[in-house]
């Protein structure tokens, strides 16, 4: 098998390793709620996988379409943000499902979104040249949109340590690391071939991050699914509507076909399993059902993304822009 043909069937990888991480905790639920303990380790690595295939050393060339990128920021930190808020209106009065629904749909993917948006047709390289910045900012706005959308409730449900921890630990760390690492390589050829080897194992790092997840919590999704039920609606709204949002910016800034079904997929796929922790470090009485919100999401954007990968490239655009 080459990586080509790995990349190529990624999503199979991933659909499978849903299927047998839900079947397993299904039918071990002792064993598999073991699973959790491997949630952070599986995460970081996954990240770490995922930056030494970022062009980080190269990053002022990914940057060079302006256009590409002021709607790549808007779609994700405007408009969908004012979608998320709408949406979640009527979940005011359910604090845990609140602050689940809101971390999950405020932080764009910063992984596989790369690999969705190449399936669909876009321009994948320009998505992944784009994730720092996605990264960065959304670090530094979800802490302000949260206080905003949570109101009087933000003070009690979202302490900052937690946060600054899981964002150390699964993402500066891994980013750091990986441009250590990629800036080596150019001087090291042990270092280089480190590098070749890590190349392989986004793929098979996302499925054990979805096997660990899903697995883990599948048993919490299942029993608290009576307590789920009204955030099952902001999900599914989110699903066709996020889409809309991306086009939108991508029609304001006259973006060709690959590149407005990048910013499309982007505004559409969240970042759940990173955000993940960072739900597990809530206080004790939103923990569980803010973590299995966002487990929810997870299951509710993959199926989505079969539908996407075979809407986006014939919506976006139709006329062949």
């Amino acid at each position: 098998m080459t990586r080509d043909t790995l990349e190529h069937n990624q999503a199979p990888v991933y659909f499978a390793a849903v299927f047998l991480a839900a079947a397993f905790g299904l039918l071990a639920p002792s064993s598999a709620h073991g699973l959790s303990v491997l949630v952070t380790p599986a995460i970081a690595v996954l990240m770490y996988a995922m930056f030494l295939q970022i062009p980080f050393l190269d990053l002022r060339q990914g940057l060079g379409n302006k256009r590409f990128l002021s709607a790549l920021l808007l779609a994700n930190f405007i408009l969908v943000p004012l979608l998320v808020w709408a949406l979640t209106r009527g979940l005011v009065e359910r604090p845990a499902l609140l602050v689940g629904a809101l971390l999950v749909l405020l932080t764009p993917c910063i992984d596989y979104v790369v690999v969705f948006t190449h399936i669909g047709k876009g321009d994948s390289r320009l998505m992944l040249a784009a994730t720092p910045v996605l990264l960065l900012v959304q670090l530094v706005l979800l802490p302000v949109y949260l206080g905003l959308m949570l109101g009087a409730q933000s003070e009690v449900v979202v302490a900052a340590g937690p946060f600054v921890e899981a964002f150390l630990l699964l993402i500066v760390v891994p980013m750091l690391l990986a441009v250590i690492t990629t800036s080596l390589a150019r001087r090291s050829s042990l270092i280089s071939a480190w590098n070749n080897a890590w190349a392989w194992l986004p793929v098979p790092a996302m499925a054990l991050v979805l096997f660990v997840v899903i697995g883990s919590q599948i048993t919490s999704v299942v029993r608290d699914i009576k307590l789920l039920l009204p955030v099952i609606p902001v999900y599914v709204a989110f699903l066709l509507l996020a889409p809309l949002m991306g086009m939108f910016a991508a029609r304001l800034f006259a973006l060709p076909a690959v590149t407005a079904r990048a910013v499309t997929f982007s505004a559409s796929t969240r970042n759940s399993l990173v955000v993940l922790p960072l739900a597990l470090a809530l206080p004790e009485d939103v923990r569980g059902l803010a973590a299995t919100a966002v487990i929810l999401q997870t299951l509710v954007e993959l199926v989505g993304e079969l539908i996407y990968v075979r809407l986006i490239p014939a919506l976006v655009w139709r006329t062949g822009r």
